[in-house]
């Protein structure tokens, strides 16, 4: 007897630049990002996106994308996207993408990723803020309020 569904596992979740895919179907991951380090807030992302990979499951699902602030409970951003799978070998690569979005503070931002409201991960993205260096005969700028 066929299952007729299985909750699939995330094999791989990553918060990049960019992603693009290769004319032999491949995609090419850039700027894989594990902290963001700032010069100055607020500061706005023009682009980031979400690599997804799907596997081991079989039927129809929504994945949830979320972008939480650092006070855990403030969404962001998030995006739904449904996608199937026919056979437990089989995958899904699926790309979130986030524009404009604004850090307005320094600290632990997190992604969350889930399938039919099931949490399958939450990882975090602190939110550095690191002012330049001064030039030479510059008096050093005085350390940030947070």
């Amino acid at each position: 007897m066929q299952p007729s569904r299985i909750l699939p596992d995330l094999q791989a979740s990553l918060l990049c630049e960019d992603v693009r895919q290769e004319v032999t179907g491949n995609f090419i991951i850039i700027g894989v990002i594990g902290l963001v380090r700032v010069p100055q807030l607020p500061i706005k992302a023009v682009k980031l996106c979400v690599f997804n990979r799907w596997t081991a499951g079989v039927g129809q699902f929504t994945e949830q994308v979320r972008l939480i602030a650092p006070d855990g409970n403030t969404v962001m951003r998030q995006s739904q996207v449904k996608f199937a799978l026919k056979d437990p070998s089989h995958h899904a690569i699926n790309v979130t993408v986030l524009t404009q979005v604004e850090f307005a503070t320094a600290g632990v931002y997190h992604v969350e990723v889930l399938v039919d409201d099931v949490m399958k991960l939450r990882f975090p993205v602190p939110v550095i803020h690191q002012p330049p260096p001064p030039k030479p005969g510059q008096q050093p700028a005085p350390p940030p309020a947070e």
